[in-house]
């Protein structure tokens, strides 16, 4: 049967679409291959397993949609690569897609080693958004979610923190890991924050967290810069004490303070806007302090002025808790250039070798 031009030029196009799928998801073409030998004890090493894990997850739900079974399966590799194995996957109620894993490390004898301490024995993976209309429309509305602060409402996130809990349960918090992209790294950190107010810090991998906020770090001035967040912090202190009153509270009964001890690592791009805020996040807490408004700013820094404003539309003495504001945390800044926003918000960049990285370490206190 001869095809038309139209239909010929479709079916080349479904077939270099295919191609062009293939190679972004093959571990074989596009995994951190230099990692033949695992130093866990190596920052860099860490980093890269975890973002392949949650990698792994992407590709967990394209095989499903792809219908990839056996041998045709690409998510493997992932993890088998680093001596991992897949335990369970974590599928979402709403629209039976996969978006999640917990992986198992299950090393041969012979790669035991004096660093075997510095890995986990278990880790739960969270992936991002796929633009795919099988999982698209859930995943986007769950990105809603988080704008609206409401992740915590949501059945996937159950599902999700039901796993972790179970797992800590089950073997402790010292062996489980948290790791996630984008949207799964939102549903990462709310995990961890659950679980750690309850007195278990698990190690957290959170790539391209996102910060709702505007996007003052793309401002090129800095006294601009350092002006807009100066008046944020006292507009955002103000409202707390217009909201909240001035009710004096012990540091130890201070959510955000106890909360503090967890220190999850965040890897951020300064060129993706979704969540670059993390890098002035941060930095402004320590200006404020070094010029001597730091009590200011620990009202601010744990408050949403978005958040405030609705609690004052909506005249609610409480506004939610904002996802994204933490008190702590190792901040990873990836200052190697991006051709472009996909680039800059890609999981991928964080396996590669050759990164210029910028590394701090960010104490509440």
């Amino acid at each position: 049967m001869q095809l038309s031009i139209s239909e010929y030029q479709k079916e080349r196009t479904r077939t270099a679409n295919a191609v062009m799928s293939f190679e972004r998801e093959d571990f074989g073409l596009l995994g951190p291959l230099h990692l033949n030998s695992i130093d866990w004890a190596n920052s860099n090493h860490r980093r890269s397993i975890a973002a392949s894990l949650v990698q792994g997850t992407y590709i967990l739900e394209r095989d499903r949609q792809e219908k990839r079974q056996g041998s045709q399966a690409l998510a493997p590799p992932w993890w088998e690569f680093f001596h991992f194995k897949l335990i369970r996957q974590l599928v979402d109620d709403a629209d039976s897609c996969v978006f999640g894993a917990i992986y198992e490390y299950a090393p041969p004898s012979s790669h035991c080693n004096d660093s075997i301490d510095r890995s986990p024995r278990y880790v739960i993976a969270f992936r991002g958004t796929i633009n795919k209309p099988d999982s698209f429309s859930r995943d986007f509305s769950l990105d809603i979610h988080i704008i609206r602060n409401g992740l915590h409402q949501t059945s996937r996130f159950e599902i999700a923190m039901k796993a972790v809990r179970n797992m800590v349960a089950m073997v402790g918090d010292s062996s489980v890991w948290l790791a996630g992209h984008s949207l799964g790294a939102a549903m990462a950190m709310l995990a961890g924050k659950t679980i750690a107010k309850t007195g278990n810090f698990l190690e957290a991998f959170l790539f391209n967290p996102p910060f709702l906020s505007a996007p003052i770090e793309r401002i090129n001035y800095g006294n601009v810069k350092h002006g807009l967040r100066f008046a944020s912090s006292f507009i955002t202190a103000g409202l707390v004490l217009a909201t909240k009153g001035n009710s004096q509270t012990s540091q130890f009964e201070d959510p955000f303070f106890i909360l503090s001890a967890w220190t999850p690592c965040l890897f951020v791009n300064p060129t993706d806007h979704l969540c670059s805020e993390y890098i002035g996040y941060f930095e402004h807490r320590k200006k404020m302090e070094e010029i001597g408004y730091g009590a200011i700013e620990r009202l601010a820094t744990q408050n949403s002025l978005g958040d405030l404003f609705m609690s004052v539309v909506r005249r609610s003495a409480e506004a939610a808790e904002p996802l994204h504001l933490l008190p702590s945390a190792y901040l990873t800044v990836n200052l190697t250039p991006s051709e472009d926003f996909k680039q800059a918000h890609g999981i991928q960049q964080w396996w590669r070798p050759d990164l210029h990285l910028k590394c701090n370490l960010y104490k509440y206190k």
